[in-house]
């Protein structure tokens, strides 16, 4: 094996030397034609000079610095519009506030100041009216938003000026109404200093916490305003004078003096070591520690705290100036910069882009030959890996030589890359092939391993029924079916390998079958079969290809749902004819899955995978895969859905084409064939419960197969005439010949007519009994043995002096 290895590479390598040879020749016949660069230069001259990139680059560059200037320039101009006439209208509004408080708080006082303070915010918001239709496109986000708030409420001036003159409106009113129409004034400073500039924004941001300092000051002014007449200062409004000199005091210590440059601090410092500004601070701190009860404002604290507070804002509105001028440069200034670097680049740009095309057009003309052929090749590799693959899924046998023949390129560095593709499709094919065959001969392998066992499977059934029939101890008897339906479980077990590895199941029927037999032999081979409950609705008959492959999908569910469900819990099974063929209910009452879960199981079952056993070892599922091949060799429908018990509740559609009629030699009142029809024996049909261990199918194939035992079948086939019908004279019986048949016992034969109870409705249906009556067991073996040594006749119905069963028909 290893010589042949070494001959093969010598062959190969010797064929690529003279392809070398070959490529030389060509290539030395050819430069005469036509010049070939080679591929390390072609790519070291496009790595210099990416044309295609850089053209990409360019453009794109260009449009987002061009995006970003528009953007900048425009949210600047906004700033310097928007601004002054938000900061006007924003400090009319708080003005017209407090006047507002003191004329309502003193109807007395002289309204001159109030009046005046009016026209000045009238001429603020005709200023400021015209700034909804501006175009905010590429403004600062919510801006526009935050204009059309301050217009909506300030429309509603008019009116509460109307009330306040009539004296409708109570300072709590108007106090409401003037600070919702600031709080909107705030939203646009918010607004506007929300910018695409990092720097103006940090700045912008700076203004606006001034601008909300100012805000709560005034606002602490407006409340004091109204309870300096009264000479009070109730409990809710030193609420709100205690949250205005937090918030003020919070903003100008923490948000806005260490933001400040060299020269706004100077002003700062100043304005907070002013007498003006520290008389305010006393007073706000004489407040605040005079909680409880209301607080006693004096005249002399009034004009103390109106002299203070004026010069305070005064001090702040001058800071919010000078700081708006050094964040109106810094703007200006950014959008200067960001134009010349826009126009550098662009310029720059051009002109790279410019040198690009021209160095690139002579080496895109010779490259584009050679890279086309290429491309074609791995393309035409590409479609046909996929079509090699799927042939091989299909069982198909593939030659690689003629799917992917060996290419003889040149010798550059585009026929290396050549011959790499034909090397690396050949290989890939190659790979396939050895994984397909490696494949199949596993599965191969694996269903011969598993038929080898099906064989001693059978055996050993074959010995079980042997065993079952010549020993008659109940406790023996009972090991023994035990036994049986072990072994029954098993070849099941096998069976699934033999479906995994992709072949069918061997067992046969000659003859169609009962569903109820069915059923009750799927439930013969699961191993908590006690706490199955069958109910089948009227007698549908099952087509003989499908009893072997339905018993074992069955089976499969069953163990499932017995599986998964928590001991003593029942598993009911019912089945019923309907419109598209018959339809079998399972249901268990366990844990169930989740909605994902049964998503896949459903999509499994609709399209079973060619499943490679090897890569699905670990799998806790195989049954389910067992159950989706076999679903999909018949065309049965299973699903699963969630039960209302919390389980889970499988449907299986068994199609119309796999149901079959009753056969014409079955009586109507007998729910299946007998074992010479049917070619298997069938155990006792019973509407609930389950099958005792022994209670299996044989299959019609096996016809060596011994009899078999089944529980509760011992004295299926001894009957006896009723006692009202005795044999007449007219109809004797015919004389018999050779040993003497069974005693037979008649049930209720020592009653009278009265007493006697109904004959049940399926004369064998057996006994709910989970084990077989020791003394039915011991009569019947005393009187055989007796008659057959005696060679008497059968005695009379009910002269029979053996022991009587306990429960008849026991199984």
């Amino acid at each position: 094996m290893s010589g042949s290895n070494r001959d093969g590479r010598r062959g190969r390598n010797g064929a690529r030397a003279g392809r070398r040879r070959r490529d030389a020749t060509d290539e030395q016949a050819g430069t005469a034609g036509e010049r070939r660069l080679p591929l390390r230069t072609v790519l070291l001259v496009l790595l210099l000079v990416p044309s295609v990139a850089l053209v990409g680059l360019w453009g794109l560059a260009t449009y987002e610095l061009g995006n970003e200037y528009r953007v900048q320039a425009a949210q600047h101009d906004l700033k310097t519009t928007v601004g002054p006439r938000n900061a006007a209208l924003f400090n009319a509004l708080q003005r017209e506030r407090r006047l507002t408080q003191e004329v309502l708080a003193a109807p007395g006082t002289s309204r001159t100041a109030l009046i005046r303070q009016r026209a000045v915010t009238d001429r603020a918001l005709r200023a400021f009216a015209p700034l909804t239709s501006a175009d905010t496109s590429d403004g600062q986000q919510g801006l526009a938003a935050a204009i059309s708030r301050t217009v909506r409420v300030t429309d509603r001036l008019a009116q509460e000026r109307r009330a306040v003159d009539a004296g409708t409106a109570d300072e709590e009113r108007a106090f409401t109404y003037y600070t919702e129409a600031v709080a909107a004034g705030t939203e646009v400073f918010a607004a506007i200093s929300r910018g695409a500039n990092g720097e103006v924004t940090g700045l912008s941001q700076v203004l606006f916490d001034l601008n909300g300092a100012v805000d709560m000051i005034n606002r602490e002014d407006a409340v004091l305003a109204r309870s300096w007449p009264t000479g009070r200062l109730s409990d809710k409004d030193h609420d709100l004078v205690t949250d205005a000199v937090g918030t003020h005091e919070y903003l100008l210590a923490s948000r806005v003096a260490p933001n400040l440059d060299a020269e706004e601090s100077r002003l700062y410092t100043a304005m907070t070591k002013s007498e003006e500004w520290r008389t305010r601070v006393e007073l706000e701190e004489w407040l605040q520690a005079s909680a409880g009860g209301g607080v006693t404002l004096s005249p002399a604290r009034a004009e103390q705290w109106r002299t203070s507070a004026d010069a305070s804002i005064a001090r702040l509105v001058e800071l919010i100036v000078v700081h708006n001028e050094v964040s109106d440069a810094a703007g200006a200034a950014a959008v200067r910069q960001l134009k010349l670097y826009l126009y550098s680049v662009a310029a720059l740009g051009l002109f790279a882009v410019v040198l690009v095309v021209l160095m690139t057009w002579r080496l895109t003309t010779l490259l584009r030959r050679r890279v086309l052929a290429v491309h074609g090749q791995a393309q035409d590799l590409g479609q046909r890996l996929p079509q090699v693959v799927a042939r091989l899924e299909r069982g198909e046998n593939v030659d690689v030589d003629a799917e992917v023949p060996e290419l003889s390129p040149a010798a550059d560095e585009f026929g290396e890359l050549s011959r790499a593709l034909n090397l690396a499709g050949r290989t890939a094919v190659h790979t396939a092939v050895r994984q397909a065959e490696q494949h199949r001969g596993f599965e191969r392998l694996l269903q011969r391993i598993a038929r080898r066992t099906q064989l001693l499977i059978g055996l050993q059934l074959k010995k079980l029924d042997e065993l079952e029939r010549r020993h008659e101890d109940p406790h023996l008897l009972e090991d023994l079916f035990d036994l049986d339906h072990l072994t029954a479980r098993l070849r099941r077990y096998e069976e699934n390998l033999v479906i995994l590895a992709g072949g069918q199941p061997r067992r046969r029927w000659r003859k169609p079958v009962p569903l109820l037999d069915v059923l009750r032999a799927a439930q013969g081979e699961v191993q908590d079969y006690r706490r199955i409950e069958i109910d089948v609705e009227g007698r549908p008959w099952i087509s003989e290809r499908a009893v072997g492959p339905l018993i074992h999908i069955l089976a499969e569910l069953m163990e499932n749902a017995t599986a998964f469900s928590k001991p003593p819990a029942p598993v009911e099974i019912k089945a019923a004819p309907v419109s598209r063929g018959v339809v079998v209910e399972m249901e268990d009452r366990g844990l169930g899955m989740e909605a994902e879960q049964y998503e896949a199981v459903n999509a499994l079952m609709q399209a079973p995978p060619q499943m490679d056993v090897m890569t699905r070892a670990d799998d806790v599922r195989l049954g389910l895969y067992v159950v989706a091949r076999l679903s999909a060799g018949l065309g049965l429908q299973v699903e699963l859905r969630p039960s209302a018990f919390g389980g889970t509740r499988v449907i299986v559609l068994v199609p119309q084409d796999l149901v079959a009629e009753r056969p014409r030699s079955v009586p109507d009142a007998v729910g299946g064939p007998s074992p010479e029809e049917a070619g298997t024996p069938l155990p006792p049909a019973r509407r609930h419960g389950g099958p005792r261990p022994a209670e299996v199918f044989r299959p019609a194939d096996d016809a060596d197969a011994l009899p078999v035992r089944s529980r509760g079948r011992a004295m299926a086939d001894v009957t006896a005439p009723a006692p009202a019908d005795p044999p007449t004279p007219a109809d004797p019986p015919a004389p018999r010949t050779g040993p003497a048949p069974l005693p037979r016992r008649t049930r209720q034969a020592s009653l009278v007519a009265e007493l006697r109870a109904p004959a049940p409705q399926d004369p064998q249906a057996p006994s709910r009994a989970p084990a077989r009556s020791g003394a039915t067991i011991a009569a019947f073996q005393r009187q055989s043995r007796k008659n057959r040594a005696a060679g008497a006749r059968p005695s009379a119905p009910g002269t029979d002096q053996s022991e009587p069963p306990t429960r008849e028909d026991r199984g």
